[in-house]
């Protein structure tokens, strides 16, 4: 059997290692080709944050359409995303369209809605055609009073937004594989001997 020096053993078990961690993480792909976004928004008595289901490829103005949506509002679960291209009961007839992406102006004027466990629904949205522009939350509650007309518990309040793409797994898997193989090539003149 011939001997190896523990730089020929080295040689030979790093490479493979690497390609190793990258095969693996090659394989692991999301079975529904979609994103997950931590989200959250706050304001004046409004407290909200989840997690988004995202289609895996954005539009040609970097918008990733929302396909899914879990989270709390002000304790309250959220229980369904509001359907493209239709407004949120006692908001009409402003639709949504669920569109979120990375960067500093993540929602369109359209933003995204949601409805509770409490019966209530939220249209989070940026508001362009203020002067600043900036980021607010239409909330309206039973009953609902119908287009034009917001019910007396219904608002419209400030909020700050925030929605940040989750790594994929695979991406993550990769990292820490190679992290693994820069560990032990480090601790290498135990391992490799």
């Amino acid at each position: 059997m011939p001997s190896y020096s523990r730089f020929a053993m080295r040689g030979r078990v790093l490479p493979r290692l690497i390609v190793l961690g990258v095969m693996i993480a090659g394989t692991i792909e999301p079975a529904d080709a979609s994103l997950l976004w931590n989200w959250s928004y706050s304001g004046p008595g409004i407290s909200a944050q989840g997690v988004f289901t995202t289609v895996d490829t954005p539009d040609s103005l970097g918008f990733y359409l929302i396909t899914g949506i879990t989270g709390v509002r002000n304790g309250d679960t959220i229980t369904g995303l509001q359907p493209v291209g239709t407004p949120i009961p006692g908001n009409e007839p402003f639709a949504v369209d669920n569109l979120v992406r990375a960067g500093t102006i993540q929602l369109t004027s359209h933003g995204f809605g949601y409805s509770t466990s409490g019966g209530n629904y939220a249209n989070p949205f940026f508001a362009d055609f203020l002067s600043p522009p900036l980021y607010l939350e239409f909330y309206s509650t039973p009953p609902f009073s119908g287009p034009g007309s917001a019910g007396p518990d219904d608002s419209e309040l400030e909020i700050q937004f925030s929605a940040t793409p989750v790594p994929e797994l695979g991406t993550t898997v990769l990292m820490s594989g190679c992290f693994a193989v820069l560990l032990l090539a480090r601790r290498g003149r135990s391992f490799f001997t």
